[in-house]
């Protein structure tokens, strides 16, 4: 089938690659043309896992190519997937500006049917503001299918190829086939598309990524209240995630969620609710408890150095938000380290994919480092914030000779207290008793 993909950022590039995968001709198209030159030039722009192997192996079998004229996307597709931007206003509500000015041009171009999807979190009643941006710039008919995408960064190529499901909002069932004939290659082993009208599809995508949040938060707020007792969070959430109604997934416990998806769904989900004179409860208060878990694991750093902070230098482990990607967006990290700079504390950093990004947001304020290692000399003690799989299981002794004191404070609780206590390393991480080096 020929689709065109409007918007090559993280979810379109991921998307029109994986589609192309599955057998489609697959149009990219962007208004930055540096960034469409890069693609046509192999160069990918972003860091996914397995994605610029799957984008180098479609271009070359021509089933995938990049342009920056939309006019050329629209004149060779049936299916015109929308992947623009939607970022947060000031006040926490999605802004749909240039969602709406694609769609008013897409109406303008348009010589025949399409079928117009949005795979971009767009609030709830978008497809109608959408779907009257394009009728007021064209007379031929068309179809609207919301179909959010649900993909982690780190992992997205899974997600697509092998997803939990897919989610078809729409009101024709004819387009509904269509959109089901797309997906196909992936659904081998069994069906799961989910068909719903276009605003339950909408508010989905809110619900679930909001949901997720309030576990991760959930038991951050446990975490804290595991210290104040001497309980150890790491036994409680083997202890609740036991439990088959709750499972495992999104109940470690650590310095809060950041990323694109989880800090912006939240909040535009909190503008909805005031928008409608619904509020959003339970959602305000995760988005202010994940602000606290933040402060509070940059504060215990703080407090430890007191006075001595102006002059403490501290390496850290970690810059992305999570693992296996290179987005700082939200980065618990970068929110803590700039507590720890406005106190005077000098930062030397590593991060496998991370750091460029990390200094362009930063202003070039820490000193970045290729070599894990290299970034603990001379450092008064390690901070962990991403849990890359390089820093599960590192050298103690080299970390324990390398820093002035052998003191780690981790993030995101990689390590046993007790074997590090055996090291002779201080241990401070997140809800667990502290245990006191010893030899």
């Amino acid at each position: 089938m020929k689709l065109s993909v409007v918007g090559v950022g993280y979810v379109g590039l991921v998307a029109g690659a994986c589609l192309a995968d599955g057998g489609n001709h697959v149009i990219g198209v962007d208004n930055d043309p540096a960034k469409i030159d890069k693609l046509n030039q192999g160069d990918i722009p972003i860091y996914e896992p397995g994605l610029s192997e799957i984008i180098e192996r479609n271009v070359k079998a021509r089933r995938l190519r990049f342009t920056t004229d939309l006019s050329d996307a629209v004149a060779n597709s049936l299916v015109i997937i929308l992947a623009v931007g939607t970022p947060p206003k000031p006040d926490g509500s999605a802004d749909l500006s240039a969602a709406l000015a694609v769609a008013g041009e897409i109406g303008r171009l348009m010589d025949g049917y399409r079928i117009i999807t949005m795979k971009s979190t767009v609030p709830v009643g978008t497809y109608k503001k959408i779907t009257q941006a394009i009728a007021a710039r064209t007379h031929h008919p068309f179809d609207y299918v919301s179909n959010p995408e649900f993909l982690k960064e780190g992992s997205a190529i899974e997600d697509f190829l092998r997803p939990d499901r897919v989610i078809i909002g729409a009101d024709n069932p004819a387009v509904v086939e269509i959109m089901k004939q797309i997906y196909a290659p992936f659904m081998r082993k069994s069906d799961r598309i989910l068909v719903m009208d276009p605003a339950s599809a909408e508010m989905t995508k809110y619900a679930a990524n909001s949901l997720l949040a309030t576990k991760i938060t959930f038991m951050n707020e446990i975490s804290r209240l595991c210290e104040k007792f001497g309980a150890d969070v790491e036994r409680v959430r083997a202890g609740v995630g036991s439990d088959s109604r709750l499972g495992h997934s999104f109940l470690f416990p650590g310095v809060g969620y950041g990323g694109s998806c989880f800090p912006k769904d939240v909040t535009a989900l909190i503008s909805m609710g005031q928008e409608m004179d619904c509020p959003m409860q339970i959602v305000g208060a995760v988005h202010e408890a994940n602000q606290i878990q933040r402060q509070w694991f940059g504060r215990k750093i703080l407090e430890y150095f007191g006075p001595e902070c102006n002059k403490t230098t501290l390496a850290v482990w970690g810059l992305a938000f999570k693992a296996k990607t290179d987005d700082v967006r939200e980065s618990p990290a970068l929110a803590i380290i700039r507590m720890l700079l406005e106190k005077g504390v000098q930062v030397r950093a590593h991060d496998p994919e991370a750091m460029p990004n990390t200094l362009a947001e930063l202003d070039g304020q820490i000193t970045t480092f290729e070599d894990s290692y290299a970034a603990l000399e001379g450092a008064d003690g390690l901070v962990i914030f991403t849990d890359w799989q390089e820093y599960r299981t590192p050298d103690f002794e080299t970390i324990a000779q390398k820093l002035r004191r052998p003191l780690i404070f981790d993030g995101r609780n990689l390590y046993d207290p007790n074997f590090l206590a055996k090291q002779g390393i201080e241990y401070i991480c997140v809800g667990r008793p502290r245990v006191m080096p010893r030899g």
